[in-house]
């Protein structure tokens, strides 16, 4: 055995200590964005059924959820508006008094240090559950831009601090950019859901955002889960159109793509764990069958070392907790 050679590479893991000083990535309560969804009506705090621990609020509750992520050191959140009344052309997405604009305006007024992101689509407020425009069952891509556009454009005079637009269509990124300089918000920053999937791991969110489609699926627009080299394709377009930051959605199937967008583009790549994600988390952990705690952070942290600069997460309240107890 004395004549043996080889790495001694358990040199490094001998301690607590030890291993945090060699750690190559880390993980804080500042790389994460919290998703809120408001909804109209009065007195409304309930639980998303399929997302256990997530609630619509009503924005007469909505203070108390601002309050408690402000308190946690959460620096983000993003909104997804659900209307009472819905329209084939989604008009109250782009209604300067609508549930997403009233909501930005209430956060920016009681926590005005708390970045506040609107989510740009059209699917919760159309009758169809499209995130476009329908013409003969079609979704008319171009049709779509100018009310995208219009739906940016109000967000920002709520005063959203950023603009995350996801509705896939080709040229959404150019459009927004152009409403939104136009329209005198040049300073207000893009976060492109550019790399975003076709995928099954959305079937939560569509409760939560009464937003499931009524005819056909979301596959000629948004990407086909084979697909590697297009994500590059996507992101790349959305760069040149003037993205500030790229989304890649899902994260924990498409750790890959994180680490091919974060290798070819220079801008912060953010990575949104799902709704299904963190569904499938969180009932394991109510059947005892797995540790939530040290799961999900193992699974932030593999999003944070695949190339993620931001985690948009519903687990976002409880890992700001846990990573204080450490």
């Amino acid at each position: 055995m004395n004549d043996l050679k080889f790495n001694r590479h358990r040199r490094l893991r001998g301690s607590a200590n030890l291993r945090s000083m060699v750690r190559e990535t880390s993980l804080q309560k500042e790389d994460f964005i919290y998703p809120i969804f408001v909804v109209e009506g009065e007195n409304v705090k309930e639980e998303i059924s399929s997302m256990p621990g997530v609630f619509h609020f009503s924005l007469d509750r909505l203070g108390e959820e601002l309050d408690e992520v402000v308190s946690l050191g959460i620096p983000s959140i993003i909104f997804f508006g659900v209307p009472n009344e819905k329209d084939a052309v989604g008009s109250q997405a782009y209604h300067d008094h609508g549930i997403t604009q009233e909501a930005i305006r209430f956060a920016k007024d009681r926590h005005p240090d708390l970045v506040v992101i609107a989510d740009t689509c059209l699917c919760q407020y159309t009758d169809h559950g499209h995130c476009g425009v329908i013409e003969n069952g079609v979704i008319l891509n171009d049709e779509s831009l100018d009310l995208l556009a219009r739906t940016a454009v109000s967000q920002a005079k709520a005063g959203a601090d950023i603009i995350a637009p996801s509705n896939m269509m080709d040229g959404f990124v150019a459009a927004i950019r152009f409403g939104l300089d136009q329209a005198g918000f040049e300073n207000v920053p893009i976060m492109s859901y550019g790399v975003k999937y076709a995928s099954a791991y959305y079937g939560p969110f569509r409760e939560a955002a009464h937003s499931t489609p009524q005819f056909g699926d979301r596959k000629t627009y948004q990407m086909d889960p084979a697909n590697r080299l297009e994500a590059l394709r996507e992101a790349a377009s959305d760069v040149e159109e003037g993205a500030d930051f790229m989304i890649v959605k899902p994260a924990l199937s498409y750790l890959d793509i994180i680490r091919e967008v974060r290798d070819n583009f220079d801008l912060p790549i953010v990575a949104y764990n799902v709704s299904g994600e963190y569904a499938m988390v969180k009932a394991a952990a109510i059947n005892g069958w797995v540790d939530e705690k040290k799961m999900v952070l193992e699974t932030l942290l593999s999003m944070k070392r695949a190339g993620a600069d931001i985690l948009m997460t519903y687990h976002a309240k409880d890992a700001a907790r846990w990573l204080e107890e450490k």
